[in-house]
């Protein structure tokens, strides 16, 4: 799911296959949003399109929209009930207003966060529905942490391309482009990933390479192991890496102007 994220390549294949997980999870996102037939729904980085199928399969008309070309090729070969546009959720502007927003694990890629809000308000009717969920305060903060401090300890500047708010800044940020925040709840959900001893490298690979970009090639690997190393005794479990997630989901309503 590629909104405005800094040039980041995303790969159809392995995102559907061992990161899987994004979706999945999801999944449960959905009871928040409710869609009901006739419902018009926008789904903000929507990636391969997995859940704005889900959406559609409830009688929902859906609209994905994904800056990565890549994805949008998928969406569109894969759900043939639903339309696909490739569109930055920092300016899109579509024709007709939605009855709801839908976004699962993209915000926390947009930089300029204002723009975004104000695109999706402008986007929903007034009493429309915005059901989000993105990485919240603290999310992989292990993660982080130790990658950044071995990348400044070879002298390395990190970019850390994610936005992870706590409930205390992004509500009245919500509120601050026209909506009405009705729920919003923080928590952890620790999540394996897959491939075993490789599933955190392949996650590095597939999320994080904008650590990585003044990194010359061939020091990268020696920089992963040394991650791993740091992170083996909290975050190897039985054979799985589980990653330290931490998730801000909320339900919003858009104000009459």
């Amino acid at each position: 799911m590629e909104l405005h994220r800094n040039g980041h390549a995303w790969d159809p294949d392995a995102y559907d296959g061992s990161h899987s997980f994004v979706s999945e999870y999801g999944e449960d996102l959905l009871e928040w949003l409710d869609p009901e037939p006739g419902d018009r729904v926008l789904d903000v980085g929507c990636g391969t399109g997995q859940l704005s199928a889900e959406i559609a399969s409830r009688g929902a008309g859906v609209v994905g929209i994904d800056t990565s070309e890549a994805m949008i090729e998928r969406a569109r070969s894969s759900h043939s009930n639903c339309s696909f546009v490739r569109a930055d959720a920092t300016e899109f502007d579509l024709d007709e207003p939605f009855d709801a927003v839908f976004s699962n694990a993209a915000l926390h890629w947009i930089s300029d966060q204002d723009a975004a809000l104000e695109s999706i308000r402008n986007a929903l009717r007034p009493g429309g529905r915005f059901v989000a969920e993105l990485g919240g305060a603290g999310n992989v903060r292990s993660i982080v942490d130790a990658l950044e401090t071995e990348l400044r300890e070879r002298g390395y500047e990190a970019a850390n391309p994610w936005y992870f708010p706590s409930i205390g800044e992004y509500a009245p940020r919500l509120e601050t482009h026209g909506f009405e925040v009705r729920s919003a709840r923080l928590f952890d959900r620790p999540t394996e990933l897959e491939n075993g001893e490789e599933g955190l490298e392949d996650w590095l690979t597939m999320f994080g390479d904008s650590f990585f970009e003044s990194v010359p090639a061939d020091e990268r690997d020696a920089i992963v192991a040394a991650v791993e190393d740091e992170l083996r005794p909290t975050l190897f479990q039985d054979g799985s890496w589980v990653a330290d997630y931490r998730r801000l989901r909320f339900a919003a309503v858009a104000l009459e102007e």
